[in-house]
Parts: structure tokens; C-alpha cells; sequence
């Protein structure tokens, strides 16, 4: 990426920086309350991707309110808010907003009830099963705070509030739709996401962070016959079989035992019933990854047994492939990684941590690519401190603190809040403080 026209930012914890985030975020105690009435509000009214109407007017009316000029309804339902306040850097804050097709077993008070109809007409519940009702509130009240004490910054911020996740596709249907015309090209591109750490945490990586993910719809083809008769097939359940078992080879086998990667079949479909044996099977895999060069030798290593396979019990037609969803990798460029680690340092304290690498997946890396700016990703913590402290103890964390994409994962409202919009606010400054 081309790197940042600003300065980097003076890591010194007295600098001018320092100083901006401390008078800042001196506001947060005045909107405390309203954040997290808006969150739980938010949590109770989760929405899907693309269909994120109701989060995004939420998100624009609280702009608006703060004095940004507004643009909605970028890729669908994106919002972009600009603060422009004299000379100075280009500052981009990045949330997301959508929910996922998960029905929500937490117990709050304040838990989602919501479903909407899928593509085939069925009820499915909805719930904020990843944490994006954390993001959004916290880039609100980092953008309150921004524009209540503009006399501490100079530059310009801007909110963005992403649409559709989950789904992979949200930030290209934002570029495609114009957002580098519609925004002002940023020096730097900021964004975060809540994790089941403790709630307080915060934590960076330079370098290698998210997962690049591909999702394959693999179709093998047989030939049906009368389960008794299994000499007139060709069974595809049987390639579909073997394509599994042999699938556990690419990563033991084909990789570097230093070289992480994660190839899961996660679905497999095939016949109908028990006496009849069917003309095709589709597997549906995905696939983790942390650099192009793995990535493409693991999908060329799948195509390719997959097809072996097929030949081997001599299928009537060759295999189907469809990439049915593509996250990019998440890598942080250095130096902007570098400067918020260390103004996270000076205001943290011991709860700044460098956090571990994760095989979740994002596509939040496609808007820096598109304006050809660096970037930095980050984490915060969402789980209640005493409960991981105590399943820790035990050694039972896996097993005791939900995880994203949980029924059960609900981060707890405070300290996450104050965690997010502090961090954020002081990632911003870094630049816009100096």
C-alpha cells in the first residue's frame, strides 16, 4: 500500500496527541448513558446485511446530530460521515453493522427477538451475534466526542458505517458504489473488532492479523442406480467420501508444519433416501488462509484431488467448483499499527496487549486497497472480566466463554463500551492530536 502523506504521529505519551485524547475523551461521562441505551437498543433490533436500514438511520441521525455532513445509502445501506476541521490529516473510522441468521440464547433483558423471511419464505431469527451493535455504538460516541471538542484536533474525521459483513461483500458494494468520490481520500483507515477477551483488553498485531476465507461449492457426479444394485452406479457418496478423507492430507502433508492454514468441509448433501444411490453429491468447504501464496496452493491442492478422485471411480463428468464467498487477509501495515500500539500503551496502560492471530475473516481491507492507504485493525475484549478471570483459573476458557457467531455471545455493556470508543478516539488522535 502507498504509505500515509502525514507524519507519523510522535509516540511520546506526553505529546500533543496524548493530550488530545485525554481532553477528548474527559466528555465520554456525558454520553455514557445515551451509549449504552443505544447499544441495548441495538442488540434488540439486529439486522442482516444489506438490510441494515434501520441501524444505518440510526447511525446518520446521530451524525447529523454532531454536525457531519452526511451521505447515505452508499453500496446499499452505507453511511459515510465527514468532520472536516481545518488543515491537518484525513482520519478513517470503520464500523460495521450487520447481524447474523442466529437465534439468540443469552437471556438478556434486552436479547433479540427478531427474524425475518430467507430466501425460501422461512422464519429465521436474527441476532448481534458478532459484536457489530459494539462497533457501530462506539464509532457514534467517538464521533460525539470528536466534534464536542474540536478545539483539540485539527484535520479531518471520518465515520464510515459498513454494511453487510458477513456476507463478504458489503465493502465492495460500498467502492463499486462510489466511495472514493463520495469521501475524502484518508491519510490512514482505522477499524476494530470486539473479541471474548476480557472486557478492557485491547490488543494490536502488526503484520498478519485476520485470515483470508473462501468458501467452495464442490458438485461430484455419479450415476444412479437401486441401492441394490451398486455395480450399475457410479456412487458419489462415495467420491464425496473420499474427497473428505483425502482433504486432511493438504494441510498435514502439502504445507509447512509452520505455515498456518485450515481447509474444513462443513456440508455435505447427498440422495434421498436409503435404498437409492444418487447421480451427484455437494460438499461445501472453507478455507483459511494467512497469505496469497497459501491460498492459492491450497485451492489448487483441492481442485486437484477433487478431480483425481472423480477420475479414480470414473465419474460420468468432471466436478463443479463455485466460490460461493471470498474474505481478503487482514494485514496491518507497520507503521500506523506501530503508532496506535503505542499511544494504546500511553493510555491503557497494562490492559494494551499485542493480540493473537485470529482465523476469523474480514473484508474491511478492501476500502484502504481502493483509496491505496495503509491501515490497522485491532481488537477489544467483550467478556465480563471476573467470568474469564474464573474460567481461566479452571482452564475451561474454550468451553466457558462464548465465542463470536454464539448463540450465547453477547459482550457485556461496560467496560466494552468506554473500552471501544476510547480506543477508538485515541487511534484517531494519534494523527489529528499532533
Amino acid at each position: 500500500m502507498a504509505p500515509t502523506s502525514a507524519p507519523y504521529p510522535d509516540p511520546d505519551p506526553d505529546s500533543a496527541s496524548s493530550s488530545a485524547a485525554r481532553t477528548v475523551l474527559a466528555g465520554l461521562d456525558d454520553v455514557r448513558s445515551g451509549l449504552e441505551d443505544l447499544y441495548r437498543d441495538l442488540h434488540r433490533h439486529p439486522e442482516l446485511g444489506l438490510r441494515e436500514h434501520r441501524t444505518a438511520k440510526k447511525a446518520a441521525d446521530a451524525l447529523r446530530e454532531s454536525g457531519y455532513d452526511v451521505t447515505e445509502g452508499v453500496g446499499g445501506t452505507g453511511v459515510i460521515g465527514v468532520l472536516a476541521n481545518g488543515d491537518g490529516p484525513v482520519v478513517m473510522v470503520r464500523a460495521d453493522m450487520d447481524a447474523l441468521p442466529v437465534e439468540e440464547r443469552t437471556g438478556l433483558p434486552y436479547a433479540s427477538t427478531e427474524t425475518v423471511r430467507d430466501d425460501r419464505g422461512n422464519e429465521q431469527p436474527v441476532m448481534h451475534a458478532c459484536g457489530h451493535d459494539v462497533h457501530v455504538t462506539s464509532l457514534i460516541g467517538c464521533a460525539r466526542l470528536m466534534a464536542r471538542r474540536r478545539d483539540a484536533w485539527k484535520g479531518t474525521f471520518v465515520a464510515l458505517f459498513q454494511p453487510s459483513e458477513e456476507n463478504g461483500d458489503g465493502a465492495d458494494a460500498m467502492v463499486e458504489d462510489g466511495l472514493t468520490e463520495k469521501s475524502p481520500r484518508p491519510d490512514v483507515v482505522l477499524a476494530q473488532h470486539v473479541l471474548p477477551h476480557p472486557a478492557g483488553y485491547v490488543g494490536t498485531r502488526p503484520g498478519s492479523f485476520l485470515s483470508a476465507a473462501d468458501s467452495l461449492r464442490v458438485t461430484v457426479h455419479g450415476r444412479g442406480a437401486h441401492g441394490s444394485a451398486p455395480q450399475a452406479s457410479v456412487d458419489p457418496v462415495v467420491i464425496a467420501a473420499t474427497v473428505v478423507v483425502r482433504l486432511q492430507t493438504v494441510v498435514s502433508r502439502e504445507l509447512a508444519a509452520t505455515t498456518p492454514a485450515v481447509v474444513t468441509v462443513g456440508s455435505i448433501h447427498a440422495g434421498s433416501g436409503p435404498n437409492v444411490i444418487p447421480d451427484r453429491a455437494v460438499l461445501e468447504l472453507n478455507v483459511r488462509t494467512y497469505d496469497d501464496a497459501t491460498r492459492a496452493q491450497v485451492l489448487e491442492a483441492i481442485e486437484r484431488i477433487v478431480r483425481a478422485e472423480c477420475e479414480a471411480s470414473r465419474a460420468p463428468r468432471p466436478p463443479d467448483f463455485e466460490r460461493i464467498a471470498s474474505f481478503p487477509p487482514t494485514v496491518n501495515d507497520e507503521e500506523p499499527t506501530r503508532c496506535v500500539a503505542q499511544a494504546f500503551a500511553a493510555y491503557f496502560g497494562d490492559d494494551a496487549h499485542t493480540v493473537e492471530l485470529q482465523t476469523a475473516s474480514e473484508d474491511m481491507s478492501e476500502i484502504p486497497q481502493a483509496f491505496g492507504v495503509p491501515f490497522t485493525y485491532w481488537a477489544i475484549g467483550g467478556t465480563d472480566p471476573e467470568r474469564y478471570a474464573e474460567a481461566a483459573r479452571k482452564g475451561t476458557v474454550a468451553q466457558d466463554v462464548p465465542v463470536n457467531h454464539s448463540a450465547g455471545f453477547a459482550p457485556v455493556v461496560q467496560p466494552t463500551l468506554d473500552t471501544g470508543v476510547s480506543a477508538l478516539t485515541v487511534a484517531a488522535l494519534a494523527w489529528l492530536g499532533g
